[in-house]
Formats: C-alpha cells, structure tokens, sequence
C-alpha cells in the first residue's frame, strides 16, 4: 500500500520525476505557438515562461506515471492544459486589473487590456484544436467541461466581489470550479489516457481536486501571511480586490463583533487603510490556522483517494505532493 514518507522531500524533487517529460511538454508548447502573428507568441511566451511549479500539466504526467502510462500524447494533454491555464491567467488579470504577477508585471500591465484579453482566446482555440490529436471524445468532454466550469467560476468570483456574506460552502464552490477543475480534468486525463476503469478514473479526479482546492487555500492564507518577495504579490491583495477569502471568512466569525464589522466594512468597500489591522485580526483569531486545517483536510482527502494504487516512484511523488503543499510559501 502506498504510504507517503515520514519525510518528505522538497516539491522541486517531486516535480524533478516528471522533469524530462516536462521538456518535451515544452518543445509541443513552442512548437503550437509558433503562429506567425509575433505579438501572439510574444504575449504567451511572456507569460508561460514566468516561473511557477507548472503543477497542472506536471499532475497530469505525474498520474500518468502512476497509471505506467508512456504514450505520446500524455506530452500533447499536458500543453492543453497549459494553455488554457495560461488563458485562464491573462483573463483574470484583466478583470482583476492586476499589475504584477510573480513579482513582474502582468501581461495585462505589459502589452494592454486587448492582447491580453485575444492572446488568451487564442490559447483557448488553440487548445481545442490540439484536443483533436487526441482522438477520444472523452478527452473531449473532460476538456470541454473544464473550461465551461472553469468560466462559471470566474463569473461566480466577479458576483461574488464585495459580498461579505459570503459563506464556506459558497467560497468553495468558487474555488473549486475556478482553481480546482483543471487540476481535477489533468489528473482525469490521466487515468483516461491508460485505459483505466471507471472507479480508478473517479479516484484520479478526486485526488485532482482535492490538490486543487488544498493548492487555493493555501494561496489564500499567504495572502495574509506571505513575503512579497517570494509569493510575487503584496500581502492584502485579495481584500483590495474585494475578495471573500476563506481567511477573512473565518475571522469574521471568531472576532469580536467591531472587529468583525471593520473586515466586513473592507470587504464592501475595498478600502485598504485597515489592512494592517485586519491583517492582525486575521492572524490574532486563529483564522490562518483554521483555514490551514481546511487545506490539511483536503491533502488527505488527496493521499486517501491514491489508496490501493500500485507502488512506484510517480505514485509516491504524488503522495508527497500532497504532503509537502502544506509547507508552501510561493
């Protein structure tokens, strides 16, 4: 029985399993962008080779290990879900009028509202395109409910800007159509690609989205405790974006009623003079370790869901994912 380590290794060795696929994830990515429009691939270049762990297509080629599947198109799947990763990302910037992603600029703050908002239709179409190599309309429908999922939950958020009546169960909703779909679809994918039966494909998704939404909660917690320098965004960016995070959910119902009513009264407003005190409130009521329990909750649901797989290095690096996504900063 897969068990994960008593100690683990950083994600980065993880991830190394999957380093030599990754490349040739790559080569397809700068092959399919070569389109003849330059500022197209500039844009996507520009924002695909900004850093991060690259977790959605690395998942995606991690189960695929798991599952000992070697098939070619495992490389042609990871770019898909790239792509519209990254057309998720140049979309978002602009509703959220960000200016800096990663510790640079936006694509958004770079190029312009408009090739943002083209570059990142592009990588969709460009992407279903690709789908098509694939031969396999369930391939076909995971993707294309994904994408679907994906923009109600954009939409859901844009609703959702302001409202601090915001509950958990409304705030996972969110976080699991917008964040969590595509890590659920890569790790699908996966289990589709080797032929797997149905319960073995319901076991990838699970464990898909349960690192999905571990993933967001966490990224929501630094938002209150992070360094700039390493997250690559200002501490309080959620709450000037009138952002409903489960931090600031939970400390609304821990605080004492002023306080409460000072983080409500930021949330409707936006307004950031009281970040530094509703930064200590966050922190003072336990809420960043509450909502660090609701990620740990999900990392287990995670290793359960790889419960009777069979034993090898992917299916243990996956194990260790799971484990380690508690100790992000970045």
């Amino acid at each position: 029985m897969l068990r994960p380590a008593a100690d683990s290794s950083p994600t980065t060795s993880v991830l190394g399993l999957v380093a030599t696929d990754m490349a040739e994830v790559d080569r397809v990515i700068a092959r399919r962008l070569d389109t003849g429009v330059p500022l197209v691939s500039h844009v996507s270049q520009y924002i695909i080779s900004a850093g991060g762990k690259r977790l959605r297509p690395a998942l995606l080629l991690l189960m695929a290990g798991a599952l000992e599947y070697r098939g070619e198109q495992r490389f042609n799947l990871a770019a898909v879900v790239e792509f519209i990763h990254t057309a998720t990302l140049l979309h978002d910037d602009v509703v959220d009028e960000s200016t800096l992603r990663r510790g640079r600029p936006t694509a958004n703050e770079s190029f312009g509202n408009p090739a943002s908002v083209l570059v990142g239709d592009f990588l969709y179409s460009r992407a279903f395109q690709m789908m098509l190599d694939a031969n396999n309309m369930r391939v076909m429908q995971i993707l294309a409910e994904a994408t679907n999922v994906i923009a109600e939950g954009e939409v859901l958020q844009l609703m959702n800007m302001h409202d601090a009546s915001l509950d958990e169960a409304g705030y996972l909703r969110v976080i699991r159509s917008k964040t969590a779909k595509l890590f659920e679809a890569s790790t699908r994918l996966a289990a589709v690609l080797a032929g797997s039966d149905a319960a073995t494909e319901e076991a990838c998704a699970s464990y898909g989205q349960a690192i999905g939404t571990a993933f967001q909660v966490i990224d929501d917690v630094l938002d209150y405790e992070g360094d700039a320098s390493e997250t690559g965004k200002n501490v309080g960016d959620d709450l000037r974006e009138g952002k409903t995070t489960l931090p600031l959910i939970l400390a609304m119902q821990r605080a004492a009623p002023a306080q409460s009513a000072l983080v409500r009264n930021a949330i409707e407003t936006g307004d950031a003079s009281q970040l530094a005190n509703i930064v200590a409130i966050v922190r003072e009521t336990g809420a960043l370790d509450a909502t660090r329990a609701a990620a740990a909750a999900e990392a287990q649901r995670a290793i359960d869901a790889l419960r009777g797989f069979s034993a090898n290095s992917h299916a243990e690096g996956l194990l260790q994912l799971a484990a380690q996504l508690l100790e992000r900063r970045a």
